[in-house]
C-alpha cells in the first residue's frame, strides 16, 4: 500500500518534527491496551452464560478483531509523519486516513473471519455467523465507527505532540537568541572598558611611570579575568567583585587624593551567580559622573546585600546629581538588556539621585540565578 503525501517526507520531518516523544506514543498504546483488554473482559462476561459456548470463544472472537486492528493501527500510526502537514486542518487529515477505509473493510473481515474459521475447523467445530452479506455491512458500520473513534485519539495526542516538539524549538531559538544578545553586549562592554582603563594609564605615562606601571600589571589581571569571562555568562559573585575591586584600583591611583572607596558585602552571598561583567559599567560611572568633574572629595560605597528572596547590589557615589541625559547611557541600557534577557521581570537596575549623591541599584532573584 502506498500513501503520497504531499511534500517531501525529508521536508516533513525537518519542519514537523516527526519522531515524538516516547511518552507520547506509549500513552496511546496503553489507552490501545486498555481498551482491548476491556472488549474481552466484557465478551467473556457476556459469553459465558451461556452453557454451550466455551471460554475461549469470546476470547477469539475480540482477539482475532484486536489483532487485526492492531496491524493496521500500526500502519497508521507508522505513516502518521507523511500527514503531519495537515494537522492544522483536520478534516484533510481525516480524509487522507479515511479513504483507505474500503482496503481495511476488504482485509479486515477476510484476515479475522479466516483466523476463527481456522480456530474453529481445528477444534472440531464450525464457526457459526450470518450472511455474508448482513457481515460485511454490519462489520463495515462498526469498523466505520471505530476508526473514527482511535483517529480521532491518534490526531489528539500527535497534536500535543507536535504542538510539544514546536514549542521546545521556539525555545531553544529564543534561548540561541538571548545567548547571542548577551555576547553583543558582552562585546559592546569590553572595549568600551577597556579604552577607558588604557586613557588612563595613558595619562600616567609621562607623570608618574611608578603609579602607570602598577596600573599596567592591575589592568593585565583585569584583562585575565574578562577574557575568562568569555566562557560564562555567569559568574560567581566574588569573582565579579575582584573584577571591580581590579578596575577601582586603577582609577583609585588616577583618582587617589580625590575618593575614598567602601565596600560592604555580606559574605555569605559571595559564591550567589551574577552575570559576568554587570557592575563594571556601574562603577565606571560613578567614577565618570561622580569623580571627574570636580575637585572635591568624593566617597563612593559598594554594597552587596539580601534583600528577602533578592540579591541586591548598590553602587552610590556623593557629590554629583543625575542628570536626565545620563539615566539611559550605554552601560545602562546594555545592563538592563542583559538583566531582562536573563531574568526577566524578576530583576531591575534603578539610577536615581540620592540623599547626597547618585545611587544605581541592581535587584537579581537569588534563588532563581542560573548558573
Amino acid at each position: 500500500m502506498t500513501m503520497r503525501p504531499h511534500l517531501p517526507v525529508a521536508s516533513v520531518h525537518a519542519a514537523y518534527g516527526v519522531t515524538l516523544p516516547p511518552k507520547i506514543l506509549a500513552t496511546f498504546w496503553a489507552l490501545w491496551a486498555v481498551f482491548w483488554l476491556l472488549m474481552i473482559s466484557v465478551s467473556i462476561g457476556n459469553e459465558l452464560h451461556h452453557p454451550l459456548t466455551h471460554w475461549w470463544e469470546p476470547v477469539l472472537w475480540e482477539g482475532s478483531s484486536a489483532l487485526v486492528s492492531t496491524g493496521w493501527m500500526l500502519l497508521a500510526v507508522q505513516v502518521r509523519g507523511r500527514y503531519a502537514p495537515y494537522l492544522g486542518r483536520p478534516l484533510a487529515w481525516f480524509g487522507r486516513y479515511l479513504r483507505w477505509l474500503p482496503l481495511v473493510f476488504i482485509t479486515w473481515i477476510a484476515v479475522v473471519y479466516a483466523i476463527r474459521l481456522g480456530v474453529y475447523a481445528m477444534a472440531g467445530r464450525t464457526y457459526e455467523h450470518l450472511g455474508w452479506g448482513f457481515v460485511v455491512v454490519y462489520e463495515s458500520i462498526k469498523l466505520t465507527y471505530f476508526s473514527g473513534l482511535w483517529l480521532g485519539v491518534l490526531f489528539g495526542i500527535e497534536s500535543f505532540g507536535q504542538w510539544q516538539l514546536q514549542w521546545h524549538r521556539l525555545l531553544q531559538m529564543q534561548k540561541a537568541l538571548a545567548d547571542a544578545q548577551l555576547a553583543q553586549l558582552q562585546g559592546q562592554l569590553r572595549p568600551h572598558f577597556l579604552f577607558n582603563a588604557l586613557n588612563t594609564v595613558s595619562s600616567l605615562m609621562h607623570t608618574d611611570v611608578a603609579r602607570a606601571d602598577r596600573m599596567v600589571a592591575a589592568l593585565g589581571d583585569l584583562l585575565r579575568i574578562s577574557l575568562r569571562s568569555n566562557e560564562h555568562e555567569m559568574t560567581p559573585l566574588a569573582e565579579e567583585l575582584r573584577t571591580l575591586e581590579l578596575y577601582a584600583n586603577i582609577m583609585l591611583e588616577r583618582f587617589r587624593d580625590r575618593v575614598t572607596l567602601e565596600w560592604q558585602v555580606d559574605q555569605a552571598l559571595l559564591d550567589t551567580p551574577v552575570p559576568s561583567l554587570l557592575l563594571q559599567p556601574l562603577l565606571e560611572n560613578a567614577f565618570k559622573h561622580g569623580v571627574e568633574p570636580t575637585v572635591a572629595q568624593v566617597r563612593i560605597k559598594i554594597s552587596v546585600r539580601r534583600e528577602d528572596d533578592a540579591l541586591e547590589i548598590v553602587i552610590k557615589n556623593s557629590g554629583s546629581r543625575l542628570a536626565p541625559e545620563q539615566r539611559d547611557g550605554l552601560g545602562l541600557r546594555n545592563c538592563r538588556e542583559r538583566l531582562d534577557i536573563i531574568y526577566g521581570n524578576m530583576a531591575s537596575l534603578r539610577v536615581s539621585n540620592a540623599d547626597d549623591g547618585v545611587a544605581a541599584r541592581v535587584s537579581i532573584p537569588k534563588k532563581d540565578a542560573a548558573p
